[in-house]
């Protein structure tokens, strides 16, 4: 066959219409043809400008995927911000149950360890995975389809236990929220409550000694029974929720996603301000009031939450993909870490340090160490609670959609699949909202659990299946990818042997 009439089809392609061009070049083929392209065919020139994007693996096998959109700025910016969540309020908690130079250690350790097994789902992708293919389809890939339900599974119980961390903190927000207006109506002055907190600085003040409802204005008996969060106002907040949960699509919600970034550096602006008013409060006597000790033994808690603060895991795939520049996946992913383990050690242990009264006095939810009726404090609760309203549902939406396709292969099968749903997610919050109010807890044992599976050992599983399909594993490399679900399993073993 001589050289033009290899050359006739692409001379041939080259005047389709832009339609004819955007269908598959291989049509059905299967997948293992893909794999036979190479940039020496002429096949590659003829596509060469369709929206598409090749990465290899170490045998030269080429992939194709979607263009990418977005540049390195913005895919670090989705990484950080996706990752910034109700972690942030529990991270001077954090710091507080590992010690003053454990915690800041901890933080990092774990950052950079999920940073790792972040980056081993990214490497087995690029070899093993599919256009629109995520951690879940690369799962059954390479490790069988086993592997693939335990994954779905554990992402559904992040689901969860988001869910239920988000109903705790609405109910908290609301409740304040509600007895700042009730104090308002009463034209009740700032000086009233003053009396009641542990320190005159901000309003700050130690829940240990001084109980919620000590803190906030004594009004009537009957707005006491009413307004009360460990009983009725998980209840109430159901009426305001439960309606939002039922829609088909959740489109709307996401117009607010903004108020994320936003809410984030309002908690920033919050913690330095507070601390720069307080200074710094530091000593390494025991007898000093501001003793803060170097470590402490219930530092499992904050590594179990740190496992759920870096948890990005099973999503990473799917966010990376859009990057214009796949080869710098690596560096973009170090860089976006390196972001959040700033901001956690900045709202984390600046608010540790200059925090002015007792250390074990700080809250797993920090806004809980200030009174109801500071300024700063109110306008966090409100803009807080206006934010995770629009954000419950869109997790609600993933965790019913994901598991109405695996029950049914539906994501919305009828009304009544999802109105009964719906009951049973809101009934298991409030029932935590009112039995374990305790956000701390729950991160730590969600963390935890689901980090063993999806940050400590999938990743390692599926960096083991990738070397010894390229007939690279080794002795150190067993070694190493053992040891990584260890750390997993003793973590999650080590919440079971402290108390909040």
């Amino acid at each position: 066959m001589s050289l033009s009439s290899d050359w006739k089809p692409f001379r041939e392609r080259r005047t389709m219409s832009l339609a004819e061009e955007s269908r598959p070049l291989l049509g059905t083929a299967p997948r293992s043809l893909w794999r036979t392209l190479s940039q020496d065919s002429p096949y590659f020139i003829a596509i060469a400008d369709r929206p598409i994007m090749e990465t290899g693996n170490s045998k030269g096998e080429a992939q194709w995927t979607e263009a990418a959109r977005q540049s390195s700025v913005v895919t670090i910016f989705a990484v950080w911000n996706t990752m910034m969540g109700t972690s942030l309020l529990a991270m001077p908690w954090g710091i507080e149950r590992a010690g003053l130079l454990m915690g800041p250690l901890l933080t990092i350790f774990v950052g950079a360890l999920c940073l790792y097994t972040a980056y081993c789902n990214l490497r087995a992708h690029r070899q093993f995975g599919t256009a629109s293919g995520d951690v879940s389809e690369l799962t059954r890939t390479l490790l069988g389809p086993v592997s693939e339900i335990i994954a779905k599974t554990f992402s559904l119980i992040v689901l969860m236990g988001a869910n239920i961390v988000y109903w705790i903190l609405m109910t908290n927000f609301l409740f304040h929220s509600i007895n700042y207006l009730n104090d308002m109506m009463l034209d009740l002055s700032v000086e009233s409550h003053t009396n009641n907190s542990s320190s005159s600085l901000s309003g700050v003040f130690c829940p240990l000694k001084n109980p919620v409802e000590n803190v906030t204005v004594q009004s009537t008996n009957l707005f006491q029974q009413i307004w009360n969060i460990e009983m009725t106002v998980p209840i109430f907040l159901a009426v305001l929720i439960f309606p939002l949960l039922n829609f088909k699509s959740p489109t709307f919600f996401t117009k607010f996603n903004s108020l994320g970034t936003m809410s984030v550096m309002y908690l920033i602006l919050f913690v330095l301000v507070k601390s720069g008013m307080w200074g710094v409060n530091l000593s390494l006597d025991p007898k000093s009031f501001h003793f803060s000790p170097l470590i402490v033994s219930s530092f499992p808690a904050t590594s179990g939450m740190l496992a759920l603060s870096f948890f990005i895991h099973n999503i990473i795939i799917t966010i990376m993909r859009s990057n214009a520049e796949q080869k710098n996946n690596g560096r973009d992913l170090t860089i976006a870490y390196g972001l959040v383990t700033m901001t956690y050690l900045l709202i984390g242990a600046v608010f540790y340090i200059a925090f002015p009264l007792e250390k074990s006095c700080i809250r797993d939810n920090f806004l809980n160490n200030f009174a109801s009726w500071d300024l700063m404090t109110v306008i966090a609760r409100v803009f807080l609670l206006f934010q995770l309203v629009t954000v419950f549902p869109l997790i609600s939406f993933m965790l019913r959609s994901q598991t109405m396709v695996a029950i049914t292969g539906n994501p919305f099968p009828s009304r009544l699949y999802v109105l009964i749903f719906n009951i049973a997610i809101v009934a298991i919050c409030i029932i935590f909202a009112i039995f374990l109010p305790k956000i701390g807890t729950i991160i730590r044992f969600t963390g935890a659990l689901s980090g063993l599976v999806h940050v400590f050992t999938i990743p390692c599983m599926l960096r083991l299946a990738s070397l010894y399909k390229n007939d690279k594993i080794s002795i150190g490399s067993w070694i190493l990818y053992l040891s990584i679900p260890i750390f997993g399993g003793v973590n999650l073993l080590g919440q079971f042997f402290v108390t909040d």
